[in-house]
């Protein structure tokens, strides 16, 4: 029995802090550095916040058969606030076979690289840098639609020499009818805006989401051609050479949630599929010695979500009821009927979703099963080799 308590209390805390704790303890961590750091802003700092300050950018977008989306990714992108003739507009379309380089190369401004082959969209980006004229780049996805003033609250990072990634914010559109998908992925979103603020308030972004997010040109070395997260890679390596990744909510991207979760499904495999990749080639930094606060971050916010939380949240239901079982006590009784609320509502909001009945309520905890469900799904697609790096896009 004191085994199981102790496996039990240790399964708890970890969960606790994985989804809850973390955030608090981000929270408490960057009030006491604000305390202990009030340092006012010289006159040569203000001079320079007030400076104009417009780099010259590349837009980037390695876009796969989008035809549908491109017409108004071109009239977002010729409409950001930015100096036109201090923007570089380039589309890579390798392998798109739907008209997409043929209608794109009639727009002006806009460049396109094209060719037959499809290599993913890593190796698009690892072709497309080679074009790239700028010293800074902005990636961006052919249906994240930007925030007219993105590009300028990028930019403004870029005045420390100690950032060379910028992360924007991911939005998801809500219309009020969303299932289980777009509410669930609408609320792990704005968690996870949360948590990267928070993580740059502290020291640094813990990697950047495809949607939007910037690097200097100088800092991008190619990526291993089968890499599934790009933009995790990308953005952690910079960080590793010790840039930080900026976080900027004030340039955001916006999208649509997928159509249903079963297109959710097909994302969330792939982003831990290559999650499990991603911390197999970062394990450099689980070295505290060398990162300092950047593993902490990274153990934290992404790590344990990706490895052991979700096989301790497998357990921990069977332990407790074998220590309810065994007499352990009403606590153990307590938290027993807590979760055996929680899953019943997770079911219910599954048969919900599925009959297309909205009661957003019960797709909270039927969306964080779902998410580690795929976690497990995706593990096995990583270790049986079948996860492919080409993007089965989900329908939006």
């Amino acid at each position: 029995m004191l085994v199981l308590k102790i496996l039990f209390v240790f399964s708890c805390s970890v969960i606790v802090y994985t989804y809850i704790g973390y955030g608090v303890l981000l929270i408490i961590l960057v009030k006491c550095k604000s305390f202990f750091s009030k340092s006012k802003i010289g006159a040569e700092d203000l001079r320079k916040s007030q400076d104009i300050f417009e780099p010259r950018v590349t837009m980037f977008v390695a876009a796969y058969n989008e035809m549908l989306c491109l017409e108004d990714k071109v009239k977002n992108m010729t409409a950001l606030d930015y100096p036109k003739e201090k923007m570089q507009i380039l589309f890579v379309t390798d392998g798109s076979d739907d008209g997409s380089p043929e209608y794109l190369a009639r727009n002006q401004g806009v460049e396109v690289a094209h060719e037959l082959a499809r290599g993913g969209k890593i190796g698009a980006i690892n072709r497309g840098m080679e074009l790239v004229r700028h010293p800074i780049v902005i990636y961006s996805d052919a249906n994240a639609m930007l925030n007219k003033g993105a590009v300028k609250e990028i930019v403004k990072h870029y005045r420390d020499e100690k950032v060379g990634c910028v992360a924007g914010e991911k939005r998801v559109f809500s219309n009020g009818q969303d299932g289980a998908s777009g509410a669930g992925e609408g609320i792990y979103w704005r968690y996870e805006s949360f948590l990267k603020m928070y993580d740059f308030r502290l020291y640094s972004a813990v990697g950047a989401a495809g949607e939007l997010f910037s690097i200097r040109t100088s800092l991008h070395q190619k990526v291993e051609k089968d890499t599934i997260l790009d933009d995790f890679l990308i953005s952690l390596r910079i960080a590793m050479r010790g840039y930080k990744i900026a976080y900027e909510p004030a340039a955001f991207a916006s999208e649509y949630a997928s159509a249903s979760i079963v297109e959710e499904r097909k994302r969330k495999i792939r982003i831990s599929a290559g999650g499990i990749q991603s911390v197999l080639r970062l394990l450099g930094l689980f070295n505290p010695f060398k990162y300092g606060w950047l593993t902490f971050q990274f153990v934290s916010h992404r790590v344990l979500r990706w490895t052991l939380t979700p096989f301790l949240l497998l357990f921990l239901f069977p332990l407790n009821t074998l220590l309810v079982l065994g007499d352990g006590g009403g606590r153990y009784w307590v938290l027993w009927w807590c979760q055996l609320v929680f899953y019943s509502a997770a079911i219910l909001g599954y048969v919900l979703n599925k009959n297309q009945l909205k009661y957003k309520v019960f797709f909270v905890p039927f969306y964080f099963v779902f998410m580690n469900v795929c976690i497990f799904l995706g593990i096995g697609r990583f270790v049986k080799g079948k996860q492919s790096v080409l993007w089965e896009k989900a329908r939006k």
